[in-house]
């Protein structure tokens, strides 16, 4: 139940998806973000336009996903982080809220560098990450892939979809994960914006 005291966050959701599987996980995120009473808007960061930057700096949180290719975020996300730049050295989303998913084919597939280098991308930016919160399952003979967090991944969610599956193939308990990742941002978020602001100068 909403806590009326608690502001109302912003969220965006900026993501890539190369055949449409990053896609449904990203709305899976923006929808547990409004189950937790956030506002929650889907930036696709490939050819992102001037309202898409619009809503990623007036945002309190960004949660940023990417597919896994070759072990780390695709090209094209790659590339929109690098735009990011001017952003960072004059600290526009500085102590914004930050999280990250992202999907492969492998059950592994180097997801962890994935979202290792979504997290420095928001460390760069002097973000305050946020991490999955659940613990490991299908880790156990009781346990199955309709488990939470069925991969084990603690820094961010991490999905896995069989490569000759369409985007309505993206197995059910990673949209889940990634529906807890957005609902628990927003909840992160909201005690954050209701604090004392924290943004200050760089030094």
């Amino acid at each position: 139940m909403r806590n009326d005291t608690l502001p109302t966050p912003r969220l965006a959701v900026a993501y890539h998806s190369g055949y449409g599987h990053t896609a449904v996980l990203a709305e899976a995120v923006a929808a547990g973000a409004r189950d937790g009473d956030a506002t929650a808007e889907l930036v696709t960061v490939d050819g992102i336009t001037p309202d898409g930057w619009a809503a990623l700096d007036a945002a309190d949180a960004i949660v940023f996903g990417s597919p896994t290719y070759m072990g780390d975020v695709s090209a094209a996300f790659k590339t929109f982080a690098e735009a990011t730049s001017s952003r960072c050295v004059r600290g526009a989303w500085r102590d914004k809220v930050a999280a990250g998913f992202t999907n492969s084919g492998g059950m592994s597939g180097d997801k962890l560098h994935a979202l290792m280098s979504l997290a420095v991308l928001a460390a760069q930016h002097h973000m305050h990450w946020v991490n999955l919160g659940l613990v490991a399952g299908w880790n156990s003979s009781t346990a199955s892939r309709d488990d939470l967090n069925r991969l084990g991944f603690f820094l961010g969610a991490g999905a896995q979809t069989d490569t000759d599956l369409p985007p309505a193939g993206v197995v059910g308990s990673d949209r889940a994960t990634c529906r807890h990742l957005g609902h628990r941002v927003a909840g992160v978020t909201a005690r954050l914006i209701s604090c004392t602001p924290l943004r200050t100068t760089a030094r």
